[in-house]
């Protein structure tokens, strides 16, 4: 018998809401990391330097991730599966039920959520799409992030992907940063209203802040040092 079948439902949706929680908080602060692209190539350049200077503290903290991301969608299909079987019968009428769109889809657009970071991973990590951009270096000798990634965004098939994805995410936090708050008993009927609408603020910026760098790749606004592209 596996470890989340000895688990409680509402030790699952616990679980799910603090693995939740962390990968939200890496989201936030790999947004604000990535959108220092927009204080130019030294800038994005010296950070992404600074990061590759601590492996120590980069693969573990990475192989952490890998692990609550793998807890985290394990539970949520693990809770699929068992809310199906509960209700192996279909609403007669399913728009008449108090449910969301978003809530209803979390394992399908989790899934995405998954294959788009796979994708990033073999992307911007592993080099295998646009290889030609990984050479790059800047003046002062450093991998050139920042070149690497506004060319990469101008291809348009690269940038609407990571738009599209970046939609999903959104779509998905809508529900999940709400119903965590239910899942940690931080919910009540007081401050229920105010929850949902924070988690749809806090997801719609998520969605501003990644789609912003693609979108500003694409359009030109990103300028290319002198002797690039």
């Amino acid at each position: 018998m596996s470890f989340f079948c000895c688990k409680s439902s509402i030790d699952k949706k616990v679980i799910m809401a603090v693995t939740g929680l962390i990968l939200f908080g890496f989201v936030i602060v790999h947004m604000l990391g990535n959108l220092q692209i927009f204080l130019g190539q030294d800038q994005l350049n010296a950070y992404s330097e600074h990061i590759q200077e601590l492996p120590f503290l980069l693969w573990p903290a990475r192989i952490f991730l890998l692990l609550t991301l793998v807890v985290h969608m394990t539970v949520s299909i693990n809770l699929a599966i068992e809310n199906k079987n509960a209700r192996p019968v279909r609403y007669a009428h399913e728009d008449t039920v108090q449910v969301s769109f978003a809530s209803r889809t979390m394992v399908m657009s989790g899934l995405i959520i998954f294959a788009f970071i796979v994708f990033h991973l073999l992307h911007f990590t592993f080099d295998k799409i646009h290889p030609e951009f990984s050479n790059l270096q800047d003046s002062k000798g450093r991998d050139d992030v920042y070149s690497m990634v506004v060319l990469s965004f101008r291809d348009p098939l690269i940038a609407v992907s990571y738009i599209t994805a970046m939609a999903v995410l959104c779509f998905h936090l809508s529900h999940g940063l709400s119903s965590l708050f239910q899942s940690l008993g931080l919910n009540n009927e007081d401050i229920k209203a105010k929850i949902k609408w924070t988690g749809y603020a806090l997801a719609l910026i998520v969605f501003i802040g990644n789609s912003s760098m693609p979108l500003a790749a694409l359009l030109r606004l990103l300028q290319l040092p002198k002797g690039v592209g």
